[in-house]
């Protein structure tokens, strides 16, 4: 789950602190990790690295996570750096869930507090930088999969806790398999806001997995919901704005292909006609500022599918295609 570090007998070179106790005796976490499900039973789990020294519960499934590093203010910050290290997750809402005494397979006692929270991606689209795989796990699974005891009696109890709804296909029938030669493409849904000539930006955390630094309209990936649910999702998760679906157009598409190899993504943009709030910093682990900018004087660094649809926007045009060779 963790890996621990400070003790003689372990590598110096795992990242994570044991515990740390303060004047009253009471021992206090210095590692945080998360319990990431996806509602409908499912769990995501980290296959961590087996022949590296020092790592903690080598060879196991476990959950994402680390310890307190010095320029993060609590140990929510600590796991939401965790995963965006890790894994260029970001999980929003992360709630605290409790502190759990783990022992790893060499005896050692590590107090993690553990936060929870809800995604539904795909993991083999994040970019795992540590460990072997990322994948979803069903708690009937857990019995045939190697994993550190408390970590499989943590998440059995989790599961009980909260019992996920099954998925049901459409209109009651089985899940039809994609025709051969079938290419899934990512969703996502942008939304475009104009106020006195300009249009609606925020500048992504520079230690983002996607478009560090660059400026972006307000996004995201679309889960099992309808474009325009994920719209007023996204906008008041990232922003604290209220908008109204019926409000809403579609302007522009992009169609892109960012590299050879990866998938095809589909971008929404939605123009709000009306919204209530101020662009808040819901998400400051993401997105580092809003700001208001003139379409015709977009900032640098900006990310190209966004600047296609402003572009194609303020010309009239609906559809725009990226990255595909002809």
């Amino acid at each position: 789950m963790t890996d621990p570090s400070s003790r003689p007998t372990l590598s110096p070179t795992p990242r994570v602190k044991l515990d740390g106790s303060g004047p009253d005796g009471v021992i206090r976490p210095l590692n945080a990790s998360a319990i990431i499900h996806d509602g409908h039973g499912r769990y995501l789990l980290h296959l961590r690295d087996a022949n590296k020294p020092g790592i903690w519960a080598p060879g196991c499934w476990d959950l994402l996570g680390g310890g307190r590093e010095p320029a993060d203010a609590t140990l929510l910050d600590t796991v939401r750096r965790e995963l965006r290290e890790e894994a260029g997750l970001t999980v929003a809402d992360l709630e605290a869930y409790g502190v759990e005494s783990v022992t790893g397979i060499d005896g050692t006692r590590v107090p993690v507090q553990l936060y929870t929270g809800r995604w539904n991606g795909d993991p083999a689209e994040l970019p795992l930088t540590e460990g072997v795989m990322l994948a979803w796990v069903e708690p009937k699974t857990f019995p045939f999969m190697t994993m550190l005891p408390p970590t499989r009696t943590l998440l059995e109890r989790h599961a009980a806790e909260h019992p996920g709804r099954p998925a049901a296909p459409a209109a009651g029938r089985p899940a039809a398999a994609a025709p051969s030669g079938t290419v899934l493409h990512v969703v996502g849904v942008h939304l475009h806001l104009e106020r006195d000539g300009k249009v609606l930006l925020g500048q992504r955390h520079p230690d983002s997995a996607y478009a560090g630094g660059s400026w972006h309209a307000l996004a995201g990936h679309c889960e099992a919901e309808a474009a325009t649910a994920c719209l007023v999702r996204e906008a008041h998760e990232e922003a604290g704005l209220v908008i109204d679906p019926a409000g809403v157009e579609l302007v522009h598409t992009v169609h892109m292909l960012d590299r050879p190899g990866d998938r095809p993504r589909v971008g929404l943009f939605f123009r709000a006609r009306h919204w209530e709030g101020t662009p808040e910093l819901r998400e400051p682990d993401t997105c580092v500022r809003w700001e208001w900018w003139r379409a015709k004087d977009l900032p640098e660094p900006i990310v190209p599918s966004t600047r296609a649809a402003i572009e194609g926007i303020l010309a009239g045009r609906t559809y725009t295609e990226l990255g595909w060779s002809r």
